[in-house]
């Protein structure tokens, strides 16, 4: 279910409901990079681009079992992640909250579909074909949210957005 652009302007940031909003229905259905922040092992911010699925309950990002992300997700769950476009003014998706890792044996399906998606159906599938090899390992990293921020200045922030600067850009009010 989407709300209505107006719908959800005078929702708080971090509202569970600004998922529905048409601002973060279109970010989570793009073929955008996310960023992923996490903290390392040495108590360190890490910030690192993933492809990411969303399926209407989770934001899923695949990796490949024993890589240094995840050991330091499993030490500390807690993340924080954005979609962004990079067409001004610009429109921002934030999503706070711990993961779930599950490790699987082969290919993660949601990987396969990230990359078909990213590469398009026959490059994503040539490729998916070249890793998917004995022994592979992927972990599935699935974030719940627990926040969420949306920043749209033509829709949910438009009064804030000086004229100006929507006009240069075209948007108008």
């Amino acid at each position: 279910m989407s709300l209505l652009d107006n719908e959800g302007a005078d929702l708080p940031q971090g509202d569970l409901r600004l998922l529905d909003t048409p601002t973060a229905q279109h970010l989570l259905t793009t073929s955008l990079v996310a960023r992923l922040a996490y903290t390392g092992k040495d108590g360190t911010p890490r910030l690192i681009p993933v492809n990411f699925l969303w399926t209407g309950d989770e934001l899923i990002i695949a990796a490949f079992a024993g890589t240094y992300k995840i050991r330091d997700l499993r030490a500390r769950p807690d993340v924080a992640t954005c979609i962004d476009t990079t067409d001004a003014p610009p429109q921002v998706l934030m999503l706070r909250g711990q993961v779930t890792l599950t490790e699987v044996e082969g290919v993660l399906p949601e990987y396969a579909t990230m990359q078909r998606r990213m590469m398009g159906e026959e490059a994503g599938a040539a490729y998916i074909q070249a890793i998917d090899q004995p022994g592979l390992r992927m972990v599935r990293i699935a974030l719940r949210p627990a926040w969420v921020g949306v920043l749209d200045f033509r829709r949910r922030f438009a009064e804030r957005t000086p004229a100006p600067v929507l006009a240069a850009f075209g948007a108008g009010r």
